[in-house]
C-alpha cells in the first residue's frame, strides 16, 4: 500500500475501526508503521481487518488523538491510557500524560517529605565481596583504632542532585534524571528485572549498597548497609549530617541497636571527660559488637567496647536504658544476653522458651512459651550473688499456660492518690488476648487477671496496650481488632468497660526473612493516637499510613525518587523546637528518606477525639474499611509482584513486642 489516503480496517478486541492510512502513520516509528509497512506479522479476522490483541477503549482515545491531535482527559485513567501509548509508541501523546502524571509527583517530595539522606560515598567492602574499591573509603582520612573522622557534615535536606551525586556512584535513576528532567526514571529498587543483563560483581554491590535497617533514638539515626553503619545527627539549625561511619564488618550485619544521650563511664580506658553522645550494638550471628562514639571532640572518638558472643544466633538486639540486650528463642536453647553499662560486664543467661519480649521503664519482659511473664529489672546490676546469673523473676503465669506469643506493658502516670499501675496485655498462640493489671500497694500479690478477649482464631503476633486503646494482631494476613479502654483516674476501668472499636487487615505481602526490619506498627507513644504503616507488595515505592484504633488511612507515602523501599521505622526525633513523629525509609538505592506524620497523624486523630469530648458512644464513629490500598491501588501494586514467590500461609509481621521464634 502506498496511498496514505486508502482505508485501513482494524479489529481492536473485538471493536471494529476505520481510518486511513496517513492517520494512522503520520507519527513516525510507531507499531502502526511497522506494521503496516510489513515488519509487524498482521492477523487478519474474517472481514480482512487487521486484528490488534489491546483494549479498544484506550486504543479509541488513541485514534482520535491521531486524528485531531487533541485529546480530553476527563473521567480518564492517565496511567492506562500512558501505557498504552507507550506499547503504540505514540510518542507526541505520551510525552504529555507523562507530564500530567509528573505534576503530582517531585523530586522534592509532598508537603510531608522531610528529608532525604544520599547514600554514602564509596566505601570499602569486605575482601570477597567482589573486591570493589577495597582500599577506598567513605571518609576524609583514615581513622585509627580509637577514633572517627566526623568529615563530610554537610546536611542534605536542602541539597540538590548535583550536591547528592558528587564523590560517589550515580545511581541509575539519577542518570536517567539527569537526562530526562523528570524525578521517575527507574532506579536500582527497581531495576532487578534486568540483573540478568549486567555482571554480577554489579548486582553484589548493588545488594550490598542497599538499606538493611534503619534505627532512629532521640535525635540520632543509624542507617545500616549489609557490612556498616552510618550515623546521623539532627538539629534545627542543620539538618541532618554524617557524624559517624562503623568499621567495614567481614560479616553481613543481621541486628543493630541504636542509644543516645547514654553519659559517660561507658569507655573501656576509663576515659569518659567527654562523654558518650551515642552506643551502637552491631550483631552478626552469635557475635555482637559494641561501640562507644563521643561526638564533644574533633575528630569523633569511636571506640570499641566489645565483642560479646551470645552463644547462639541473635534474633533481638535493644537498649534498655543503657543497658544492651541481646535475646535469641531457640526452644529450650533460648538466650539473653546483657552488657552493663557502669559495671563493664556481660552475662549471658538461658532463658527458658523465650517467645516474646516487652520494655517498660528498666524492666525488661519476657513472654515463653511455657506460659510464663518474667522479668529482669536492668536499673539494678541484675545478677544473683550466690550464682552469678541474671535475676529473672517470674512475673505472671497464664492460667491455661497458653504459648505468650505477644506482649505489651503500659505504666499509668504516677499520681498522688496512688502509684504506677502495672498494666499488662498479652497475646497467646491460640488467639486469646488478655489484661492483667497490678497495683504497687499490693505488696506480696502479683497481678490479678482483668479481662480476656477470645475473638481471634489464629496465633497473635502483636499487641499494643494504650492510654485510649487495646491493639491486637493475629497472623490471618495482620487482621487487627481494636477496642476503646475505659478509664478511672488514670487506671483501667470496668465502668463502663471496654468496648470493641473496629476490625480491618494490613495485608503484606513481604517475605519472612525481610519482616523483622519491616514491622508494620502499631507505632506511637502509649498516650497517643498509634499507627500502622503499610507496606503491601517487597518492591514497592508507595506506603500507606494507618490509624491503629480504626484503620483510617492517614496519608499516602512515595519514594521521592521512584527507589524501592528495603525498610522502614516510625521514630520520635526529639529537634531542639518540637518533637517531629517521622516515618524513616531506607531504599534499595541507598538513599534514606523521611517523612513528618505529626500533623496528618493529629489531623485524622481529631474527629475521634471529638466524638469522645462530646459524650457520644464510640459505636457512632464508622471505622474506615477502605483504609488500606482501594482495590485500584491494589491490583497496580499486585501487577509487579509475584504471588508464586509470597508465603504461602497468612503473612506474620513482627513487632517490637514481636514473637521469637521457637
Amino acid at each position: 500500500m502506498s496511498n496514505y489516503q486508502e482505508i485501513v480496517n482494524l479489529n481492536v478486541g473485538g471493536t471494529r475501526f476505520a481510518t486511513s492510512w496517513h492517520t494512522l502513520t503520520w507519527v513516525p516509528d510507531t507499531f502502526f508503521t511497522a506494521l503496516l509497512s510489513g515488519r509487524i506479522p498482521t492477523v487478519r479476522d474474517e472481514t480482512g481487518a487487521i486484528f490488534i490483541d489491546r483494549d479498544p477503549n484506550l486504543f479509541g482515545l488513541i485514534l482520535n488523538f491521531l486524528r485531531t491531535r487533541d485529546i480530553d482527559l476527563i473521567n480518564i485513567n492517565i496511567r492506562a491510557l500512558r501505557h498504552e501509548c507507550d506499547y503504540f509508541g505514540i510518542t507526541p501523546l505520551s510525552r504529555r500524560l507523562a507530564l500530567c502524571d509528573e505534576m503530582n509527583h517531585s523530586s522534592c517530595g509532598d508537603v510531608l517529605f522531610y528529608g532525604y539522606l544520599p547514600p554514602p560515598l564509596n566505601t570499602a567492602l569486605p575482601n570477597g565481596n567482589n573486591g570493589r574499591n577495597a582500599n577506598s573509603v567513605s571518609r576524609k582520612n583514615s581513622t585509627t583504632s580509637n577514633t572517627e573522622v566526623a568529615a563530610n557534615r554537610t546536611h542534605s535536606r536542602n541539597s540538590s542532585l548535583d550536591l547528592r551525586t558528587v564523590g560517589r556512584i550515580p545511581s541509575q535513576d539519577q542518570l536517567s534524571r539527569c537526562g530526562r528532567g523528570h524525578s521517575r526514571a527507574a532506579s536500582l529498587g527497581n531495576t532487578d528485572s534486568h540483573k540478568g543483563l549486567r555482571p554480577p560483581e554489579i548486582n553484589t554491590w548493588q545488594e550490598n549498597m542497599k538499606v538493611q535497617i534503619i534505627k532512629a533514638h532521640h535525635n540520632w539515626i543509624a542507617v545500616a548497609y549489609t557490612h556498616f553503619v552510618t550515623g546521623y545527627r539532627l538539629t534545627d539549625s542543620c539538618g541532618w549530617y554524617i557524624i559517624f561511619q562503623s568499621p567495614v564488618q567481614d560479616s553481613v550485619i543481621e541486628r543493630i541497636a541504636l542509644n543516645a544521650k547514654t553519659g559517660g563511664g561507658a569507655t573501656s580506658s576509663g576515659n569518659n571527660s567527654s562523654g558518650t553522645d551515642v552506643m551502637l550494638g552491631i550483631a552478626s550471628g552469635p557475635l555482637v559488637r559494641l561501640w562507644a562514639f563521643s561526638t564533644h571532640t574533633e575528630p569523633v572518638r569511636r571506640t570499641l567496647i566489645g565483642t560479646f558472643n551470645l552463644g547462639v544466633r541473635v534474633e533481638h538486639l535493644l537498649f534498655v536504658g543503657p543497658q544492651l540486650v541481646a535475646l535469641s528463642g531457640a526452644g529450650s536453647r533460648s538466650k539473653a544476653g546483657v552488657w552493663h553499662t557502669s559495671t563493664q560486664h556481660w552475662q549471658t543467661q538461658d532463658v527458658a522458651h523465650l517467645t516474646t519480649y516487652d520494655t517498660a521503664g528498666s524492666f525488661l519482659l519476657l513472654g515463653t512459651a511455657t506460659g510464663a511473664i518474667n522479668y529482669i529489672d536492668m536499673q539494678k546490676f541484675p545478677l544473683r550473688m550466690k550464682d552469678n546469673d541474671l535475676l529473672v523473676t517470674q512475673l505472671y503465669k497464664d492460667p491455661n499456660q497458653e504459648p505468650i506469643t505477644a506482649i505489651s506493658v503500659y505504666l499509668t502516670p504516677k499520681t498522688n492518690l496512688c502509684g504506677n499501675w502495672i498494666e499488662i496485655a498479652y497475646g497467646t498462640r491460640y488467639g486469646s488476648v488478655r489484661v492483667i493489671v497490678q497495683h504497687p500497694e499490693t505488696v506480696g500479690h502479683g497481678p490479678q487477671l482483668f479481662q480476656t478477649f477470645t475473638v481471634h482464631q489464629s496465633p497473635i503476633t502483636k499487641v499494643s496496650l494504650s492510654e485510649n486503646y487495646l491493639i491486637s494482631v493475629c497472623s490471618e494476613y495482620n487482621h487487627v481488632r481494636s477496642w476503646r479502654v475505659t478509664r478511672f483516674r488514670g487506671m483501667i476501668s470496668t465502668q463502663p468497660g471496654t468496648t470493641p472499636k473496629a476490625a480491618f487487615k494490613v495485608l503484606a505481602l513481604e517475605a519472612p526473612t525481610a519482616q523483622p526490619h519491616n514491622d508494620c506498627g502499631p507505632y506511637g507513644e502509649q498516650d497517643e493516637e498509634q499507627i500502622f504503616i503499610q507496606k503491601v507488595v517487597p518492591d514497592t515505592d508507595t506506603l500507606y499510613v494507618r490509624l491503629a484504633s480504626n484503620g483510617k488511612r492517614v496519608c499516602t507515602i512515595r519514594s521521592v525518587d521512584a527507589s524501592a523501599v528495603s525498610c522502614f521505622v516510625v521514630a520520635e526525633c526529639e529537634g531542639a523546637l518540637r518533637p517531629r513523629r517521622l516515618l524513616l525509609c531506607g531504599h534499595r538505592s541507598g538513599a534514606a528518606q523521611m517523612w513528618d506524620l505529626t500533623a496528618p497523624i493529629d489531623k485524622a486523630a481529631k474527629p475521634a477525639q471529638a466524638v469522645s469530648a462530646n459524650g457520644g458512644a464510640e459505636g457512632e464513629e464508622s471505622p474506615a474499611a477502605d483504609g488500606g490500598p482501594t482495590p485500584d491501588e491494589l491490583v497496580r501494586l499486585l501487577s509487579a509482584c509475584d504471588l508464586d514467590a509470597a508465603p504461602a500461609g497468612p503473612a506474620q509481621t513482627h513487632s517490637p513486642n514481636r514473637p521469637v521464634q521457637p
